[in-house]
């Protein structure tokens, strides 16, 4: 299927109720990525998380930054996950993949701009935004969200509502760049002034900084520590389910 068909594919399913027949195909193709999702990802050990635009050039001064994260996480003992592509996502991916971590990444098949990196250990290419999104999340012990578009709201926001709902832990996210996220700072404020948030549900494992230095000392003191992860700890492939 080529990626025009693939985008109409989820955009049909997204437009209402279909036949039972068809609704029951697009379920099994959304179960057919979601278990080659696990396959691919299920044997890295503890993941952080890196999301950002595509869009920002190696000159970019954000893109230096990433780079110097994804050198940080893979320290701390981290693999590093993106969304695999151009921008910020090959900036952490590249920072880790020369400081011999391991790096990954999870890349969405569009008509245009992405194409996975050339800093990568091990991708999966996905059909279907939800269920990348869903993996992202699934493997990640820590969030960074660095500078970006509408993508990288959605992730962040994504994150964030799993662990205000329980849905999953109070993870360590990490906000970089005081002066981009500033009006988004703003707003939490108000929306803790207006009790639509607690702000003692985000005062530890939220962070807005522009200092790596201590983005590192956030995910180590609310992602290693707290949860005690270790480095290395990963999962080894059976044989008898083909996953070697």
């Amino acid at each position: 299927m080529n990626e025009k068909n693939i985008n109409l594919s989820e955009r049909s399913f997204l437009e209402g109720p279909h036949s039972r027949r068809k609704e029951f195909t697009f379920s099994i193709k959304v179960l057919i990525e979601l278990i080659k999702g696990f396959r691919a990802l299920h044997f890295l050990g503890p993941c952080v998380t890196v999301f950002g635009s595509a869009r920002f050039g190696e000159d970019h001064p954000y893109y230096q930054k990433a780079r110097e994260i994804g050198a940080g996480l893979t320290e701390l003992g981290f693999a590093v996950m993106t969304g695999g592509g151009p921008g910020i996502m090959e900036a952490a991916n590249r920072g880790a993949f020369e400081n011999n971590g391991i790096s990954i990444g999870c890349n969405i098949q569009l008509p245009h701009e992405q194409k996975e990196n050339p800093y990568l250990h091990k991708w999966v290419d996905f059909r279907y935004f939800f269920v990348r999104k869903t993996l992202l999340i699934k493997y990640s012990f820590g969030f960074v969200i660095m500078p970006g578009g509408w993508g990288t709201m959605d992730e962040m926001f994504e994150a964030l509502t799993l662990i205000q709902t329980g849905k999953i832990e109070e993870f360590p996210v990490v906000l970089f760049g005081k002066d981009y996220w500033k009006n988004l700072i703003e707003l939490t404020q108000d929306m803790i002034k207006y009790e639509t948030v607690s702000a003692k549900e985000i005062k530890e494992y939220l962070l807005v900084t522009d200092s790596v230095e201590e983005a590192m000392e956030h995910l180590n003191k609310y992602g290693i520590q707290k949860f005690k992860l270790k480095r290395g700890k990963t999962i080894n492939p059976s044989s008898f389910l083909g996953e070697r």
